[in-house]
């Protein structure tokens, strides 16, 4: 016991945990919100790359020092970009699990419960938050990758009362996720006034400091016109929409927080208690709050502040806590205890990776191929087309099983027209871009079905497109340099303005109008149905 409580780092070990998380959980570059974060970087690192579109993923750049971090650490290191985003994935990583060692460490006394704690929670790291839309961490390197153990951290240094740190952290979260330190904010106010009785006071302007990051155009209004068909197809938004499990998500472990609070548990230090109890009305008022915004189209504007994020970190911590206390009493004496948890829990989330990704490698490191056939035809793209070059891909390319949900412009480092699923969940987030969005994404919908007139038709609405991505056969008469393994990629041809400056027809323009008819239809019977359709998660 002595050992556990010298205060020393484990470092070796978290460092040989963070190996084994690697390969457990995989990695993989620019899937998912990575086609947000990593265009951004690039364009940091590379000013000359993406001429065309780039509000789609600067939009976020802006707001964080994510991509001025990444491309000073290429330049300083003289990794390319792909390497160095994986090389901070691996730091982020292994500082997530220092920071979840560290909070077990202010909660839990023997070493036994500290480290079930923190294998528990590096078995589960890659498992969603309920309905939240986010994963406790992710595969791949976001902001979120750094503002999650910075937050862990934050919230260990203020249970230590260690509040000059805890500053630190709050405004470093602030600096690389304006949003998430909302959330640490709001937790770090609850603990401010559970201690009150104790006369301790948090330092108020280090924490409402990193406020005047919060973006403005949080107002009351209803989302109109085609914002309204984006912001509503995020289900999860709207806590009507979430199912049974989801909301078993949301409240069982609030129950089981309000017995670690009351249950005077053997082992814990009085900041168990003090967590156990804070997480309780910080998880209800954000249901609250979530109904309330859920409650009227009125709300729509203050819906963008997701409040069930907060169960993000409620979800960490209390995997934390669980696992510290069955360390704690169901495995003294029983090692195997712990193994016959974590064993199993492991073999399920690694079967879960490979469901998630299977047309790739678990751990995806730079190269110059790929064994997805669509990230090979990406990688072709980077070095055999012009910088400039700007394409033109189906509006729902994401959707497709093989892409794994690997972003265009992450990996092939070129402009493009803006996809209905992910350049959708940025303008959930910023609705002056819905107009723009909601234009392209109808322009390139089917587009894996076009023939030759269908993308001079395609050219007359957007001059700036010079290349194509298509699954499937290549297109008659387009010059498709690269057909491999069901990808075409093809240029388009400079066209002249048809006679008489009448546009060019379309045979596809008919079945695209009917389509977006219909999306049009259930756009507006949402307001008071509210019914979701299929898409990817916010950023």
């Amino acid at each position: 016991m002595q050992a556990s409580l010298d205060g020393r780092l484990p470092i070796l070990r978290l460092a040989a945990l963070t190996v084994v998380a690697i390969f457990l959980h995989g990695y993989h570059l620019g899937v998912e919100d990575g086609e947000i974060y990593v265009p951004a970087a690039k364009k940091a690192l590379n000013p000359a790359l993406y001429p065309y579109a780039t509000e789609f993923f600067l939009s976020h750049g802006h707001l964080s020092l994510f991509s001025p971090l990444l491309a000073w650490t290429a330049r300083l290191t003289h990794l390319s970009m792909d390497w160095a985003i994986l090389a901070w994935f691996v730091v982020t990583l292994f500082a997530m699990l220092l920071a979840c060692w560290t909070l077990a460490a202010a909660c839990f006394k023997s070493q036994r419960a500290r480290w079930c704690a923190v294998l528990v929670a590096t078995t589960v790291l890659a498992m969603p938050a309920s309905n939240t839309g986010l994963l406790l961490m992710d595969t791949y390197l976001t902001a979120r990758s750094f503002s999650t153990p910075l937050t862990l951290f934050a919230l260990a240094f203020l249970l230590e009362r260690k509040y000059l740190r805890a500053g630190i952290a709050v405004l470093l979260t602030a600096a690389i996720h304006p949003q998430m330190v909302v959330y640490l904010l709001f937790l770090a106010a609850m603990l401010a006034l559970a201690e009150r009785h104790r006369q301790i006071r948090a330092p108020q302007p280090v924490l409402a400091a990193a406020a005047g990051f919060i973006p403005s155009g949080f107002h009351l209004a209803p989302a109109t016109g085609a914002y309204r068909e984006c912001f509503y197809a995020r289900d999860y938004y709207f806590l009507y929409n979430w199912a049974w499990y989801h909301w078993l998500g949301l409240l069982a472990p609030l129950a089981i927080l309000a017995w670690f609070w009351k249950g005077k548990l053997r082992g814990t230090r009085p900041a168990f208690a003090l967590l156990s109890f804070i997480l309780l009305p910080f998880g209800l008022l954000s249901i609250a709050v979530g109904l309330l915004f859920s409650s009227s189209p009125q709300f729509d504007m203050l819906a963008r502040l997701q409040p069930m994020r907060t169960f993000h970190l409620i979800t960490i911590v209390f995997t934390l806590l669980l696992g510290g206390v069955i360390g704690e009493y169901a495995a003294k004496g029983r090692a195997w205890v712990v193994a016959a948890l974590v064993l199993p829990l492991a073999g399920g989330m690694f079967f879960s990776a490979r469901q998630n990704f299977p047309h790739s490698t678990q751990i995806e490191v730079p190269s110059s191929t790929s064994s997805n056939p669509w990230v090979n035809a990406l990688l072709w793209v980077r070095v055999h087309t012009p910088q400039n070059a700007v394409f033109a891909l189906d509006a729902r390319y994401l959707d497709d099983p093989e892409t794994d949900v690997h972003g265009f412009r992450a990996i092939a480092e070129r402009s493009s027209l803006a996809d209905y699923v992910k350049d959708g969940g940025v303008v959930s987030l910023f609705p002056n871009l819905a107009d723009e969005w909601k234009q392209m994404s109808t322009a390139t919908f089917h587009l894996n079905h076009f023939q030759a007139q269908d993308f001079r038709h395609l050219q007359t609405q957007y001059p700036a497109v010079t290349w194509t991505i298509v699954h499937g056969p290549a297109p008659q008469s387009l010059n498709c340099p690269y057909q491999q393994r069901g990808y075409a990629v093809c240029q388009l041809e400079k066209i002249p303005v048809a006679a008489a400056g009448q546009p060019v027809t379309s045979q596809n323009e008919p079945a695209q109008a009917a389509a977006f008819g219909i999306l049009a239809w259930l756009g507006q019977n949402g307001v008071d149905k509210k019914v979701p359709c299929s898409i990817s998660r916010s950023v």
